[in-house]
């Protein structure tokens, strides 16, 4: 841990040299598109992905549905370069939310800004708080250092690499993180399979034939797994926890132009396949290995017991710690970049400021962003969930929805609506969701909404702006 952090550190070190605002807002729009797209791979991925997505594998016979949403995402990939990426580039964003200004008005601005605020804030936390938790078990814990103090260094080191790098540090870091997670998964799937005796063939044979191995579920509409409620749900939770996230975006619009945008999404929504299906892998070997060792975690705790219980080499303990510290610190730091980006450029403002006053209130925001978070952190300390990942998709499901719903009213239709009461809209479309989420079984013949809830919450928001329009003969 000490080592990965001394190498995380330094990056953001030789990365901050000479960076401005527009250094830490979007790199300059210097980065090479093949490491942008090499780091947009693990960049999605947090200590929740790492840990929950094995772990989900053997809970409520979801096996390897997962990859129907993962199908799904590499669509919305394709919307994202085609659509989203040539109308930022266009109007030369420094946050994509401006778009809301430029097409609607500030209160729209404004709106689309704090949602994704509330969204990243909670999202983010969900992710370190599972890695706090984790580290709390293996490295605090057994020291006797309180959980408090856990959550004070996680939030240091974050702060520490992006306070003056931004998102050139976090580009570069996000190239070490996918690196890393990669070989750990794979090293780790090749350890537990030796010790079950299985080389290549026998290990494919062994979760082929497993429960663990199906991946396609067509014949139940009413279940969550439905094969074309994931798809769905996959394409529109890219297109809105990507394309419309600051977070994830900041990193595509530091690319040189809109032409090498495009080259590093379709890149790096191609290869999220393969590796995520490797997740799935180590997962249902995971479950496999649990079974004949008598191991009785489940979900997000089955990695961390199988891979530091003692039960194989030492390196796959290592191997484990290593991926897991790679994903939450980038994936923490990035959130924080981002929050600071949107929190200065669109809630605060910069229009007719100088560079240093702008630098000067970036820096403050920075350190409120980290503060902020890791109370957060400290707060779902006092929450329980089997899997974290299906918990922040569900959180996404309700904050993303009206960002997407705005964004898609404002590219595909021309018209325009009365800005000041967009707010109200964005706020009731999540209501009604959670009261038809709450009510479907009894009202749809026990029909169950899955993750593709956010694409009934943006259809809620395009019917309130649909109301919102304005006469054609209206100023």
């Amino acid at each position: 841990m000490a080592a990965y952090f001394a190498v995380m550190l330094f990056i953001g070190w030789i990365s901050s040299k000479g960076t401005d605002n527009a250094g830490f807002f979007n790199g300059g729009r210097k980065a090479p598109w093949w490491i942008v797209a090499i780091a947009m791979i693990g960049a999605p991925m947090s200590g929740v992905t790492y840990v929950s997505v094995p772990g989900m594998v053997g809970l409520g016979g979801t096996a390897m549905g997962y990859m129907q949403m993962v199908l799904g995402f590499f669509v919305g990939y394709l919307v994202i370069a085609f659509v989203l990426t040539p109308v930022f580039f266009k109007m030369n964003m420094v946050s994509i939310y401006q778009y809301l200004e430029d097409r609607f008005g500030a209160a729209s601005h404004k709106t689309g800004a704090w949602f994704f605020f509330i969204s990243k804030i909670l999202g983010a936390a969900v992710r370190l708080y599972l890695v706090c938790v984790t580290l709390q078990l293996m490295v605090f814990e057994p020291l006797g250092l309180p959980f408090v103090l856990n959550v004070i260094v996680s939030m240091a080191i974050v702060l520490l690499y992006t306070f003056r790098g931004g998102v050139k540090s976090v580009i570069w870091n996000d190239t070490l993180k996918t690196v890393c997670m990669v070989v750990s998964i794979v090293l780790a799937i090749i350890f537990i399979a030796k010790d079950l005796g299985l080389d290549f063939s026998g290990m494919v044979k062994t979760v082929r034939e497993s429960g663990y191995s199906k991946m396609f579920f067509f014949d139940n509409v009413n279940h969550p797994e439905y094969f074309w409620k994931q798809f769905l749900a996959g394409i529109f939770t890219v297109v809105a926890m990507t394309g419309l996230d600051q977070d994830l975006m900041q990193r595509t619009l530091a690319s040189r132009n809109a032409r090498d945008s495009r080259k590093n999404l379709i890149t790096s929504g191609l290869l999220q396949m393969p590796v995520i299906f490797l997740f799935l892998c180590l997962g249902a070997l995971l479950y496999i290995f649990a079974a004949q060792r008598g191991i009785p975690e489940t979900g997000d705790t089955l990695f961390p017991a199988v891979a530091t219980g003692g039960y194989l080499p030492a390196v796959v303990g290592i191997l484990f710690i290593i991926g897991l510290v790679s994903c939450a610190y980038s994936a923490g730091g990035s959130a924080l970049t981002a929050l600071t980006t949107s929190f200065t450029v669109d809630i605060i403002g910069t229009k007719g400021k100088s560079d240093v006053k702008v630098a000067s209130t970036r820096k403050k925001v920075h350190l409120a962003m980290a503060l902020m978070m890791g109370l957060v952190i400290i707060v779902f300390h006092l929450l329980d969930t089997k899997s974290a990942i299906d918990a922040v998709y569900k959180l996404a499901s309700y904050t993303y929805g009206p960002i997407l719903g705005m964004f898609a009213f404002g590219i595909f239709c021309k018209r325009e609506v009365r800005d000041r009461w967009v707010p109200l809209v964005a706020v009731l479309a999540p209501v009604l969701c959670f009261i038809l989420q709450s009510n479907s079984e009894r009202w749809f013949g026990g029909y169950k909404f899955s993750y593709e809830l956010i694409l009934i919450n943006a259809l809620f928001t395009i019917i309130g702006l649909c109301m919102l329009i304005k006469p054609k003969n209206s100023n």
